[in-house]
């Protein structure tokens, strides 16, 4: 069988090409053993301030904050949960854990208030986070951590030794997302996949390197690197916050980041369906690609010739093809292990990104019909 004649011969070489270059020479972004580095017990533990922004998180707060108010840590160290304007009980919620749990971390509940013109919701609940720890501790670190973010107990302690042994001024892990349902397994692993191919750990990792990145859900920062940076002031109307955090660290003087997968450290907010993915992905894709046409047609044509080209050519009968499937399979196939899924459904990862395309080609018209961004009932454009 030959390829349709509307396609050249030489058409599958150039993913090919692509596919090997990825694998071999893009900062080993498929592999997943980047985890918190070597550490050791500092000489005085200092103090943290826990930052919890949350909006509407009643259903999921239960399962999240007990395990930040158990936290082990040899130091002293106090949670603020941000009340970001929630109307189901958050705010009351997060006391009546707290009173559950004596002996656990001391917990202040902030009320956030609106946010000033020119701030996302988020990084203005940060603001007023950070305001309450600066006020009533004197912490030399802040663990930024999402409310539907659960920790193992030694997190906190494994976060801040890390820290300080590499003189790291942030540590960021990706949190393990929840997958449990089909459309999880199909599109959660995929995500943290794309995540890791826009910014290579290693690379983020790399003091001389440019590239810079952090995953939201857990970003312990120095106070010190967070004030040299002026955040968050300095990115109030960031989107895509945990991205434009790292570059304002990095890009501030001598700032080191360190960014890894997490073993400790969960999402328990589930997706019961394609819906909730789709919104999840569609509010910050064009965010992404600065909201720029050109952007966004160079993405589209790069998925289609990387993603959707390789298995249609194959099925053509295309060696060429066949291979760039192939090594494309074989990139996707550690994350797969991560996530605990069976490798064979590597093979699918086209119709994955075909899903993606989409979601990203959606962002981009719910934009320009003056939807943007929407998050529990903001909209930002």
């Amino acid at each position: 069988m030959t390829l349709p004649t509307a396609l050249p011969t030489w058409a599958p070489f150039v993913p090919l090409a692509a596919w090997l270059w990825l694998l071999l020479g893009h900062g080993r972004y498929w592999h997943t053993g980047t985890r918190l580095p070597r550490r050791s017990a500092p000489p005085r533990w200092p103090d943290v301030a826990v930052v919890v922004p949350a909006r509407d998180e009643a259903a999921v707060l239960p399962d999240s904050l007990p395990s930040l108010l158990g936290q082990r840590y040899p130091g002293h160290a106090e949670v603020f949960l941000v009340d970001d304007g929630s109307r189901d009980g958050t705010g009351e919620l997060a006391r009546a854990l707290a009173d559950a749990r004596p002996g656990g971390l001391p917990l202040t509940v902030v009320p956030a208030g609106p946010p000033e013109p020119g701030w996302t919701g988020k990084l203005w609940a940060v603001r007023q986070g950070l305001a309450a720890a600066r006020s009533r501790t004197g912490a030399e670190y802040v663990l930024l951590t999402d409310a539907d973010i659960a920790h193992a107990p030694a997190s906190l302690r494994d976060l801040v030794s890390a820290a300080c042994a590499g003189g790291y001024d942030l540590v960021s892990l990706m949190a393990r997302l929840r997958v449990a349902g089909r459309w999880e397994r199909l599109l959660v692993p995929a995500f943290v996949y794309f995540f890791a191919k826009l910014y290579p750990f290693r690379r983020v990792n790399r003091p001389q390197a440019r590239t810079a990145a952090a995953a939201g859900g857990c970003v312990l920062l120095s106070v010190a690197a967070a004030e040299r940076a002026q955040v968050p002031e300095s990115i109030r109307g960031a989107l895509i916050d945990d991205v434009s955090l790292a570059r304002a660290v990095k890009r501030s003087g001598s700032g080191r980041v360190w960014l890894g997968l997490a073993d400790g450290v969960r999402s328990v907010r589930p997706y019961a369906g394609l819906p909730e993915l789709w919104r999840m992905v569609t509010r910050s894709a064009y965010a992404q690609l600065r909201y720029s046409p050109p952007l966004l047609a160079g993405t589209v044509a790069g998925l289609a010739v990387l993603y959707l080209l390789p298995p249609a050519a194959a099925l053509t009968g295309s060696v060429a093809g066949a291979a760039a499937w192939a090594v494309m399979t074989a990139t996707y196939v550690p994350m797969l292990r991560y996530y605990r899924q069976p490798v064979w459904t590597a093979v699918t990862l086209p119709l994955t990104a075909a899903l993606y395309l989409a979601m990203t080609v959606d962002s981009a018209v719910r934009h320009h019909r003056g939807r943007g961004a929407a998050w529990k009932g903001r909209t930002y454009r």
